[in-house]
């Protein structure tokens, strides 16, 4: 009971129970500066509204965030950019490929979801793929074979309007080993990729790559400039207990053993940054992430210069994906603004 009462307590906070879902226009308007009927000045004649601020940064949705649903089976691929569009008001998407695996190069389905992308106004920003094979694969076949595994991933990204791809720079060896190999595996899928103006991106997703000296070492070793990386402001761990079996439900019970400091690992990785992931799990009642400073975060991805999507990935368990997603949103614009 004690722990409802504060998640309640949190989303009244943040005006995310007024009318069901909508945010309340007051906490709108001490994000924005915009007036409403709630924040109205006593002397509208004496007193100018400050214009608000407008964010160094885009906002997009990171289809991970609703990953229960769409394993689930309540949304599906083709409604996710309504659904961030109409319920979040957010214009941009990142899909993953998980959610429409055999459908890379189904001509017909892209065309539909290209297609409900124009009619609403929503950009498509990147594809996270996963399950195509090791990139930093010592085994040179193995490593060739994950390569040619994500070209059709590439022609997707090209033919929705994507920028980019994120992959994985995972291996099994010793760390100088994987480094050499997932250079080399990088290099390969961006020279493919050069030519259809789409970039390759990796994000700290465990393991070595969590370490952000041995990313930044192999995006910098590719030579290629369309090759970069996802910083994750969540992702840093980089030794975790075994799951019992290889499935979702089994690895979200894994604990973290080893965890890479996130805020000097997503300073080493920004140089290199095509895209940047808003990580979140918990609030505290002010609405401020309890894991991740989001001030201090921010600033780091203002210093490196970087004006891109920063996607929403919210992956909680004491707020619904709705509402987490609502909060992680509200928290960017928040202290988007006080460093604008």
């Amino acid at each position: 009971m004690h722990n409802e009462t504060n998640r309640r307590n949190f989303i009244r906070s943040l005006g995310l129970i007024t009318a069901g879902v909508t945010v309340a226009p007051s906490f709108l308007a001490s994000c924005t500066g915009k007036p409403t009927s709630e924040t109205k000045p006593a002397d509208t004649t004496a007193t100018t509204m400050e214009k608000p601020k407008e964010l160094f940064f885009k906002i997009s949705l990171a289809q991970w965030s609703l990953h229960p649903a769409l394993f689930g089976g309540q949304l599906n691929n083709l409604d996710f950019p309504a659904k961030a569009k109409n319920d979040f008001g957010i214009s941009a998407v990142e899909y993953v490929n998980q959610f429409f695996k055999d459908k890379a190069k189904d001509q017909a389905y892209l065309a539909d979801l290209k297609k409900r992308c124009d009619d609403l106004g929503v950009t498509s920003v990147l594809i996270m793929c996963d399950g195509e094979g090791e990139l930093g694969d010592t085994d040179a076949k193995k490593r060739k074979q994950a390569v040619e595994n994500h070209y059709k991933w590439v022609e997707a990204a090209k033919f929705l309007g994507c920028h980019s791809i994120r992959v994985n720079a995972a291996g099994e060896g010793k760390r100088e080993e994987v480094a050499k190999s997932a250079t080399d595996g990088l290099r390969q899928l961006s020279e493919f990729a050069k030519p259809h103006n789409i970039g390759v991106i990796v994000e700290n997703h465990g393991g070595f790559s969590s370490d952000g000296q041995w990313l930044s070492g192999v995006i910098s070793g590719t030579g290629m400039d369309n090759c970069g990386t996802l910083p994750d402001f969540g992702n840093f761990c980089v030794n975790r207990t075994k799951p019992e079996a290889n499935t979702m439900e089994a690895w979200m019970k894994t604990k973290c053993l080893e965890e890479y400091d996130r805020y000097k690992g997503t300073q080493e990785l920004m140089p290199f940054a095509k895209g940047v992931s808003a990580k979140t799990h918990d609030f505290d009642e002010q609405g401020n992430c309890v894991e991740t400073d989001y001030t201090k975060m921010l600033q780091i991805v203002k210093a490196a210069g970087y004006t891109g999507y920063v996607g929403i990935e919210y992956e909680g368990t004491k707020l619904s994906p709705e509402e987490g997603i609502r909060a992680t949103k509200a928290l960017l614009e928040r202290v988007g603004a006080t460093i604008a």
